[in-house]
């Protein structure tokens, strides 16, 4: 269990405001922060790393406590593996070493990389890596330590859909094989969807929801004629219907499909939605 009962004044996008969180996190949770710009998602990683000083608080890992009015850990002393936006390696040092400056265990550092398919790789520097390329080496480097908790900011913005994809699925199996505790900062819903199996939305320093990916992130809206393409999240039977959760853009809907068609259909698949008479048609896409 993760208790993290913090409080911070912050500059936000909407001016001076207060960060004002209290929660509780499940050991294995993949938890996600959701909400705009400046509400103070990446503070609560920053602080719960120990990069920066709440006002007052507490936190507390396990039955060991990390923060409160006494006790303020250095980050080397906080069982934390950090995993940025902006890879943050060392240029002058290959990848192997780049691993083993977070934790010399170089047997370890061979495991990881042979997990993230980087093995054949671990004698070159970060310049000639591509950015999916970089990106996995900062996650294994986040791994080097054996964490109790996994901080994901915002990690795969710059890359694109089919890079994204691909190592939303490698963090996922990361998060499952070392039995981890994660949160993870994104402005994506899809990505979200995929990941987390609780979301916390946050707006200008608070908490104003906290459930499940589909309850939070999913948006009913009115019926119209429409054709758009999208990726189907998730299949769920409701009694004796069934429910494909398709992300559309930064949209995520709920389409009715019939049986014949929750099995033809997996999640990944790319598909058409449009609407006949107001009633909503899935059509899968060849690729």
């Amino acid at each position: 269990m993760i208790e993290i009962n913090i409080l911070k004044k912050l500059n936000g996008a909407m001016g001076e405001m207060e960060l004002n969180v209290n929660l509780e996190i499940k050991k294995g949770d993949f938890l996600a922060l959701y909400g705009q710009s400046g509400s103070g998602k990446t503070t609560i990683l920053r602080i719960l790393a120990g990069l920066e000083k709440c006002d007052s608080g507490k936190i507390v890992v396990e039955e060991s406590v990390w923060v409160d009015k006494n006790i303020n850990l250095l980050p080397q002393n906080r069982e934390i593996g950090f995993m940025f936006q902006d890879y943050a390696l060392f240029p002058h040092m290959t990848i192997m070493q780049n691993l083993l400056y977070a934790f010399k265990d170089k047997n370890r550092a061979l495991e990881i990389l042979e997990i993230v398919e980087l093995s054949e790789l671990k004698d070159r520097y970060p310049n000639v890596l591509s950015g999916g390329q970089k990106q996995r080496v900062s996650l294994a480097r986040a791994l080097m330590r054996n964490p109790k908790i996994l901080l994901l900011d915002e990690p795969l913005s710059a890359l694109d859909v089919a890079l994204r994809t691909k190592l939303q699925s490698k963090i996922l199996e990361l998060h499952k094989r070392f039995d981890l505790t994660t949160i993870l900062v994104s402005h994506d819903p899809s990505e979200i969807y995929k990941l987390s199996n609780r979301v916390i939305a946050i707006s200008n320093g608070k908490v104003i929801n906290d459930g499940s990916p589909k309850d939070i992130l999913l948006k009913s809206k009115n019926s119209q004629k429409f054709s758009f393409e999208g990726e189907i999240l998730d299949i769920i039977k409701n009694d004796a219907i069934f429910i494909a959760i398709v992300a559309i853009g930064s949209q995520i809907v709920e389409i009715t499909i019939d049986s014949h068609e929750a099995s033809s259909y997996k999640i990944g698949d790319i598909v058409n939605i449009g609407t006949k008479a107001f009633i909503p048609i899935i059509k899968a896409i060849k690729q």
